[in-house]
């Protein structure tokens, strides 16, 4: 494992300053180049769209073109029970979806679901409460899997700059 190579500490509250203003000098140009590129992606994406769009609605209409077809000739294209049809240009399958299962009104279906007997249509999810264990950390000092990080300091840096109104 490499180790990181040590770095010099600013030698002076002169140099501090100096490096703090880089890194807002940084952080502008950051600021700059994502704006920049994100202009030329929203220009590349705007000049495709109109060339795309018309491709998919002919992509849908042949799709359709080539369902209606399929279904009707289904019983010659699937032979042996085969849920597939090639047809050298390419494929056509049918395949079963899974069941949808939607719910309307989840806690009165729940609560008919509880008094039928019907739990096992019912999940429960448990979790930790960490705001709760946040306010008791002596509580849960012996679980095990359980740190409470406390006394943690973060250092920040934040240039100074002005906003534009």
């Amino acid at each position: 494992m490499t180790t990181k190579p040590q770095l010099k500490s600013c030698q002076n509250l002169d140099e501090v300053q100096s490096v703090i203003a880089l890194i807002g000098e940084h952080e502008r140009e950051i600021t700059r180049l994502s704006t920049a590129m994100n202009d030329e992606i929203a220009l590349i994406t705007e000049k495709y769209a109109s060339q795309i769009s018309p491709l998919k609605l002919s992509i849908d209409e042949l799709s359709a073109k080539i369902q209606i077809w399929c279904e009707a000739n289904r019983a010659i294209l699937l032979k042996d029970g085969s849920k597939t049809a090639n047809l050298i240009t390419g494929e056509v399958s049918w395949r079963q979806c899974p069941p949808s299962i939607r719910v309307r009104g989840a806690d009165d279906v729940i609560a008919r679901l509880e008094r039928f007997g019907l739990d096992r249509f019912v999940r429960v999810k448990k979790t930790v409460n960490k705001e709760a264990i946040g306010e008791e950390p002596t509580a849960v000092a012996d679980i095990e899997g359980i740190t409470v990080m406390q006394g943690v300091e973060e250092f920040k840096i934040t240039p100074f700059e002005i906003r534009v109104k």
